[in-house]
């Protein structure tokens, strides 16, 4: 198995989490890219027509992209640990994937705004809105802190990496302080 990646994207962290806790991190070659979101990669391209990272080559030369499909392939791979087959357990789970995704993707909305849009054009109110929707996720979380109590599956994974990248590039949100 093979994966373009970023070191700083979040999403590629992600499947390298998932794949860590389900004891396949070893089995996974470390492909490095050029992603970038306006000077896109035409290496990534040519396997992913997104030009986006995480993208995933299996054993069987099969192309994934995007860490949901990726951390759902590497669950099914491992005997479905991260990811309950049904029930309520399921849809929390992926419920979690969901938010803690929606948060990664406002943060690098956000991100961008600071370092890829010129600064002549940038939007503030762009970004403070995908802000606060960071704020109102961790505020979400703060107030029901047993949707992650005693969780390893994908849902906590996802809102870990979120959180890493939280102190990566926006620490003065604090989430730690709160």
């Amino acid at each position: 198995m093979k994966i373009l990646f970023s070191p700083f994207s979040p999403y590629v962290r992600k499947c390298l989490v998932t794949a860590h806790e389900l004891g396949l991190d070893g089995q996974i070659q470390l492909l490095p890219s050029n992603a970038h979101p306006v000077q896109r990669d035409q290496a990534i391209i040519g396997h992913n027509p997104l030009g986006k990272v995480p993208t995933f080559f299996a054993d069987d030369g099969q192309v994934l992209y995007d860490s949901r499909v990726i951390c759902e392939y590497l669950d099914v791979q491992a005997g479905g640990r991260l990811i309950p087959a049904s029930g309520a357990a399921r849809w929390t789970t992926l419920t979690l994937q969901s938010l803690g995704d929606g948060m990664l993707d406002a943060a690098l909305l956000a991100r961008y705004e600071d370092v890829a849009r010129p600064e002549s054009i940038r939007w503030p109110e762009w970004r403070a809105a995908q802000l606060d929707k960071i704020e109102t996720s961790l505020a979400h979380l703060d107030a029901h802190p047993d949707l992650l109590a005693g969780r390893v599956d994908l849902g906590a994974l996802t809102i870990g990496c979120a959180l890493w990248y939280l102190d990566l590039r926006f620490p003065d949100l604090g989430w730690r302080a709160r």
